[in-house]
């Protein structure tokens, strides 16, 4: 089991910043996502999209905010688990918790935060009969281990950023490659679907633009992906794994279940220091809601900071707090 401070939903720009300033007071954070790497929407979504709103940066695109996020809290070694989604918490008699990942993983920790963004992100899947029958026997919504497609035969479906940005880094990985897209044109990163069309071009993937997925088959697992053009006329793939790619979509998912205060698909807080009504849960970010609300990441920045004021009773019971700025203290690594 993992043992922490702070276990953290979502591992998003205001998770990151949970986790410098929980560790200005010296509390461990670890941090779950069921997305494969860290940044939320903003690596998931739109990592090349500029912000504007970042004080100090008068403009910044997204991927580069998260990587230099991750450099600020390098000092206070948080800890991660990725690509599991939280399915569980269980109270414990002291009133701390235990957080239980779909994958099993066990967190204990004093205090809960939860920073999902907009929820707990599920894929969009396309609409094919019998595509929950391959699910993890060959059909896979992300890519969390590229080298398990290692001389595999590939089928990527998608138009965005995730779909171009796969297949061009598994090329180099998988025995094949076939991207389908339904429309003629991408509405992903124009340089990435530069590459893409160059790498059609050399003959080291197949493209097949204006088609449709109609259909997959295998016997245990997947065996073969069907797709159609304009006309009607299928095209039968054989594959090893599919992978569609259409974006996700934000769900509350089990924390809809623990009790806590909801409106609107939102978690109601105490805006004193972003409690929700559940003792030694949190919920700051995108996530909670309250009278004069923006979503904007500089607010969670703000509400990350006032979470870990109030946490620390939780994490250091028998301490009295004392606020120092750290231009006078400046950052003690653990």
């Amino acid at each position: 089991m993992i043992t922490t401070d702070i276990c953290i939903i979502g591992a998003g720009p205001v998770g990151l910043f949970a986790v410098f300033e929980a560790g200005l007071l010296k509390m461990r954070c670890h941090l779950i996502d069921v997305l494969p790497q860290v940044g939320g929407q903003l690596s998931e979504i739109y990592p090349h999209k500029p912000i504007y709103d970042i004080p100090g940066y008068p403009t910044i695109r997204a991927q580069e905010l998260i990587e230099n996020q991750m450099k600020q809290i390098e000092p206070f070694k948080p800890t991660f688990t990725l690509g599991e989604r939280v399915d569980g918490l269980e109270k414990q008699e002291d009133g701390s918790y235990i957080v239980i990942s779909s994958e099993g993983t066990k967190i204990y920790c004093q205090v809960v935060v939860i920073a999902g963004g907009l929820g707990c992100f599920e894929p969009r899947k396309p609409e094919i009969v019998n595509l929950a029958k391959y699910e993890r026997k060959g059909i896979d919504y992300m890519v969390k281990n590229p080298e398990s497609y290692r001389d595999k035969k590939i089928v990527i479906a998608g138009g965005g950023d995730s779909a171009l940005d796969w297949t061009i880094y598994l090329t180099d990985i998988a025995k094949e490659i076939t991207l389908i897209h339904r429309s003629d044109s991408f509405r992903g990163a124009p340089d990435s679907a530069d590459k893409v069309y160059e790498l059609a071009q050399k003959g080291r993937i197949n493209l097949l633009l204006s088609h449709n997925l109609a259909d997959v088959h295998g016997a245990e697992n997947l065996s073969h992906v069907i797709a159609t053009n304009k006309l009607k006329e299928e095209v039968k793939m054989e594959a090893d794994y599919f992978i569609p790619l259409f974006g996700l979509t934000p769900k509350l998912g089990p924390i809809a279940e623990w009790g806590l205060n909801i409106d609107k698909n939102a978690i109601e807080v105490n805006t004193m220091d972003y409690s929700t009504n559940v003792e030694r849960i949190y919920a700051i970010g995108d996530i909670n809601t309250y009278a004069g609300k923006l979503k904007l990441i500089l607010c969670g920045y703000h509400e990350a900071a006032l979470m870990a004021q109030s946490a620390f009773k939780y994490v250091y019971p028998d301490q009295k707090l004392s606020f120092k700025y750290t231009t006078v203290n400046g950052i003690n690594t653990f």
